[in-house]
């Protein structure tokens, strides 16, 4: 993408999610948690007193959580504010999910988890509890996961219809000239004055900050005085918010693939550029080690050819078969489904074969798999999740809009990132045009003194967030423990690594506290 004069930018920001690799799982998992089903709670919760400060939400920390069967799982529904500073305004409701523990014997209580986005739902993670804790930890602690404010089943956004979206997400990431930079600023302009019109109130009170209130709120309603934690991606970036807020709640936290509360927007799309860069360059070795890669035969020749493909799809789009409406993919659609691909190791033959579909036989379909994986959607057009729309208006409320910084990111994302460089900062940002101001206090180093020690866990080679975030958060959090694993793919715990994993599972099961610098 060349540089543009205009001060708007796209922020082609990826969600950074737990959950691509595991959307299979988790559709299986959930598909018992869509119907709530009548029936008893299996527990009852013992009061714990409302935090210091916080007694004007009494009503709120003092509920007692009406739980009923679901499926191989608990569901209940947390009522919050919808404006804190208004406790007695409106309110709305929190969608919960708890899977009990399954061992008899030795139960530690709550592990709340969040898989990222932000906009990944939080229930339908817990539903997957069986594959994204270690089974001694599943047999210990009740998995508990909710769906963020404004995310899945608890006052969802929904900005435009799925036509739109498509448009959206279709739309040409890295304008050519002065005309197409008009047309992607028009799109970013219509979508935030969507979400204005169509969400109304709730859009300017979904910021983290908003999230971490009802997370505490959660806490207290579960019976806990601390609980545990596990946060991956985006859920990392939550979990140091909540213990800058409230330290006093912090039990054994675990930050897996961590976003560091002091980055900036354009900080953010450099990093994630060089990060996908790195990940695409592990790939097209695996491409050529695999034999017949139809990029090239180098690792240099492999980047360049991703490159080439991806200016070609920018000037002649390829047919995508069997799609309800995107009949042809161009520059937009394809690089969601690359860099879908680079959040786990095991899609990457799958995108060998779907760009050898492309290179070959001018055949998109594979491709656009990939994205709609991504996107959470199906060849029908339609969106299993709302993660796309709740990522940009959630990020516009937790960090300004940033077009200078921007403008001087340019540069350095194309020399650290010449492949994906120009698609991570480039075009126009909805956040350019956002009708309500940050609310998230902004970037800041978070220290969280006071707080019980806190795990933060980074991947080598992991595309989304980069390994030199998770040790730019352990280092700022005053008890921040650093776990590092030598891997591909987004996340590490329960993961592969039997190291990571060893050291994850004694400290939920004992409270051992990993070695800082730990190296697996």
């Amino acid at each position: 993408m060349p540089v543009h004069t205009s001060s708007h930018r796209r922020r082609r920001l990826l969600a950074v999610a737990a959950t691509t690799a595991l959307v299979s799982t988790l559709a299986a998992a959930c598909s018992e948690i869509t119907d709530r089903l009548p029936g008893q709670s299996a527990t009852t919760q013992t009061p714990v007193p409302v935090p210091d400060g916080q007694e004007a939400l009494a009503e709120f920390y003092e509920q007692e959580l009406d739980w009923v069967t679901c499926g191989q799982g608990e569901c209940a529904e947390l009522i919050v504010p919808l404006d804190y500073s208004d406790p007695g305004g409106e309110t709305i409701e929190i969608s919960v999910l708890k899977m009990p523990a399954t061992g008899s014997r030795g139960y530690l209580g709550s592990l709340l988890v969040n898989p990222g986005g932000p906009g990944g739902s939080g229930v339908d993670y817990a539903a997957a509890a069986d594959f994204i804790v270690g089974p001694d930890v599943r047999r210990r602690y009740d998995i508990v996961g909710f769906d963020p404010r404004g995310v899945g089943r608890s006052a969802p956004v929904d900005c435009v219809p799925d036509a739109e979206l498509d448009d959206y997400l279709g739309m040409d990431p890295t304008p050519d000239d002065a005309a197409e930079q008009r047309t992607a600023e028009e799109i970013a302009e219509s979508f935030a004055q969507s979400c204005d019109t169509n969400v109304g109130p709730l859009l300017g009170h979904i910021s983290t900050v908003d999230v971490t209130r009802d997370m505490d709120i959660l806490r207290a309603a579960l019976g806990e005085e601390r609980f545990a934690y596990l946060g991956k991606s985006y859920g990392t970036y939550l979990g140091a918010v909540y213990a800058e807020q409230f330290p006093d709640g912090v039990g054994r936290f675990v930050l897996d693939g961590a976003l560091p509360p002091d980055l900036t927007s354009a900080e953010i799309a450099v990093g994630q550029a060089e990060g996908f860069e790195r990940a695409t360059r592990a790939w097209a070795a695996d491409c050529i080690e695999e034999g017949d890669c139809p990029l090239g035969g180098t690792v240099d020749e492999v980047m360049g050819g991703v490159g080439d493909l991806i200016e070609r799809l920018d000037a002649e789009p390829v047919p995508v078969r069997g799609d309800a409406r995107v009949q042809e993919m161009g520059e937009g659609w394809a690089t969601y489904g690359m860099v879908a691909a680079m959040y786990d190791q095991g899609q990457w033959s799958f995108l060998t074969d779907a760009l050898r579909d492309v290179v070959e036989t001018d055949d998109a379909t594979e491709l656009m798999a990939l994205a709609n994986q991504y996107a959470r959607r199906t060849p029908g057009g339609a969106y299993t999740s709302n993660i796309m729309e709740a990522f940009v208006a959630v990020s516009c409320l937790d960090r300004p809009a940033d077009a200078e910084g921007y403008r001087e990111a340019m540069e350095e994302a194309q020399r650290r990132a010449p492949t994906w460089g120009r698609f991570m900062v480039g075009a126009s940002s909805p956040c350019d045009f956002w009708p309500h101001e940050p609310v998230g206090g902004g970037p800041r180093v978070i220290e969280a003194p006071g707080s019980a020690p806190i795990v933060v866990v980074g991947t080598t080679r992991d595309p989304a967030t980069p390994y030199e975030w998770s040790e730019q958060l352990a280092d700022q959090l005053e008890n921040g423990i650093m776990v590092s694993f030598d891997g591909d793919g987004h996340t590490a715990y329960t993961r592969g690594s039997e190291c990571v994993d060893k050291a994850i599972d004694a400290f939920y099961l004992d409270g051992t506290v990993p070695e800082d610098g730990l190296s697996c």
